[in-house]
């Protein structure tokens, strides 16, 4: 299955929606993309919203973890949403959530959304 990594950068957030696997075989261009747009917008949270994500093994548990690491440096926050099954499991049990909000929410506006 193909990965796709979509975003909306408004209101000094940046929107991640990730869809299909997210594993090591992929996690490396996930984290550049995800670098380039925080470089270009200048946002105060990142919004990882995993609603579309089939499979994560811990790659994306770096991938997050990297991110919250990076916007804790420079004042900013995390947040997780939409987690579901096995996803949300293996977030619960790498302690996630103890370092950054989880919310259920809505999904973002695809007319907003850019494809990479």
């Amino acid at each position: 299955m193909e990965t796709e990594l979509l975003y909306v950068c408004e209101d000094n957030s940046l929107t991640v929606r990730l869809c299909g696997e997210v594993d090591h075989h992929i996690s490396t261009g996930i984290r550049e993309s995800i670098d380039f747009m925080l470089d270009e917008c200048s946002v105060k949270t990142v919004v990882f919203d995993f609603s579309r994500v089939t499979f994560m093994d811990s790659s994306g548990i770096g991938i997050v973890l990297g991110r919250y690491n990076k916007m804790k440096a420079s004042g900013g926050r995390v947040v997780i949403r939409n987690a579901s099954g096995l996803v949300k499991q293996i977030l619960e049990m790498s302690g996630v959530f103890s370092l950054m909000k989880y919310e259920e929410g809505e999904e973002g506006d695809a007319e907003h959304e850019k494809q990479l």
